[in-house]
């Protein structure tokens, strides 16, 4: 794997005699996993289209091992947002976070939207997911996944840990800082990852780890929860970084985490390690309560979208779906009318991205529904439904970006065993197809 023979000995040091299981781990494939999008689908229907079997991991009750030699990609469940491709272990993060409908909470370095998804399916769409990537480039991946999964109630920002905290201070129930690493689990995975590993690399890690949690302590609320995770083995990631945190935070407490997956931190603490030998690639979760006063300062928000283009935007969401609309209408920069989650702060100076789901994009004399919103409803409040099972050769045209038949007039969504993949329009036998240029499949 072409990794410096310094990290061997570290492994060697860390896990004594397991350590020869830990190399035979790595002489094996990775696991691969797939979990359940509870927004979208029950766990039969997703067994019913897919097609390989799950089985259950100890990591969250929504994540399986899959033996699968093929992409997920082009499965039209994955097009239908039924499920994530996930690693099994990166489910252990969300878990211990243990996020709640109603509640408000911030996933701080969200790219590429994994734990951000499993936070909002645990959440039913009830409360606030905040999702946060300080790096631009990384955001259109996850903005692309909570669209897929359906997540209505979400913001998306890139904005700098500690501005953001700064002006959310005390907003927040819970809070992920699922950190920047050196990346050891992911060695079998990526060449790459092995390839930048180095002594200097990993104190570096923990320095800007250590930052991060810093400014993540700020949003947590009174009485909230912080996790802290990584996917690295390092001590010096790990355990060193969660020292130095309660160290300089005593406002916070070491908590013990609800769950029985992996094995006990190497300091003797609450925290969790899983190695390979555990069933996943390697994950490391840690979480706090804090036990000190945090007043909230922020503000409202109340720049809702009013006017003709609003009420133009609620007679469209009408005509195709039966639900009532939203009461909340947005129109950010450019020309994505969006309809925001229930509760929110002030958004200004936070560089959003997006706040709740695009409903419709502006065109001249007309508004043109959005596939964001088709994705985030259930086929049950959908007025007009064409539903194909995963082997249909008309879905199979529908993802591949191919007009096919439809005796329906007007915008229809598009369903795989009942859950929206997309829309079209119907127009003399035929449906117009609407699904996005940049997710269809290419064969």
């Amino acid at each position: 794997m072409g990794v410096p023979a310094e990290f061997y000995d570290r492994m060697k040091k860390q896990l004594g005699n397991e350590y020869q299981a830990f190399l035979d781990c790595l002489s094996r494939p990775p696991f691969r996993g797939a979990r359940l999008n509870p927004l979208k689908c029950d766990l039969g229907t997703l067994e019913r289209s897919l097609p390989f079997p799950l089985r259950a991991t100890a990591f969250s009750e929504f994540s399986f091992y899959v033996d699968a030699p093929d992409k997920f990609g082009p499965l039209p469940a994955h097009h239908a947002g039924m499920f994530y491709s996930q690693e099994p272990s990166a489910a252990a993060a969300a878990t211990a976070l243990d996020p709640r409908p109603g509640e408000r909470v911030l996933d701080l370095c969200a790219s590429p939207g994994g734990k951000a998804t499993q936070i909002a399916g645990m959440m039913l769409g009830a409360g606030l997911v905040w999702a946060n990537e300080a790096v631009l480039s990384r955001t259109g991946q996850l903005l692309s996944n909570l669209e897929r999964m359906g997540v209505s109630n979400a913001v998306v920002s890139c904005c700098h840990p500690q501005k953001l905290c700064e002006s959310l201070r005390g907003y927040f129930h819970r809070v992920l800082v699922d950190a920047p690493c050196s990346g050891e689990s992911l060695f079998r995975r990526d060449p790459n990852a092995a390839k930048q590993w180095s002594p200097q690399a990993v104190a570096a890690c923990a320095k800007r780890q250590l930052a991060i949690l810093d400014s993540a302590a700020l949003a947590v609320r009174e009485g909230g929860v912080l996790v802290y995770s990584t996917c690295t083995f390092s001590y010096e990631e790990n355990e060193g970084v969660v020292e130095k945190f309660l160290k300089a935070h005593p406002e916070f407490e070491a908590q013990e985490i609800p769950a029985q997956f992996g094995r006990p931190d190497l300091a003797g603490g609450f925290a969790r390690r899983i190695y390979p030998m555990d069933g996943g690639e390697g994950h490391f979760v840690a979480r706090f309560r804090r036990v000190g006063e945090n007043p909230c300062g922020a503000r409202a928000f109340a720049d809702f979208f009013t006017g003709d283009q609003a009420r133009a935007g609620r007679q469209l969401y009408a005509e195709l779906f039966t639900d009532r609309c939203p009461e909340g209408l947005y129109l950010p920069e450019g020309n994505a009318l969006t309809l925001l989650p229930q509760e929110l702060p002030a958004l200004n100076g936070l560089h959003i991205l997006r706040a709740g789901v695009e409903l419709a994009y502006l065109r001249p004399r007309r508004l043109e529904p959005a596939h964001g919103v088709f994705m985030s409803r259930p086929r049950t409040v959908c007025r007009q439904v064409l539903d194909f099972p995963p082997e249909s050769p008309e879905l199979a045209a529908f993802l591949h970006g191919e007009e096919i038949g439809c005796r329906k007039s007007g915008y229809t969504a598009v369903c795989v065993n009942g859950v929206p993949a997309g829309f079209g329009k119907g127009s003399l036998g035929r449906l117009k197809n609407h699904y996005p240029k940049g997710l269809r499949n290419m064969r």
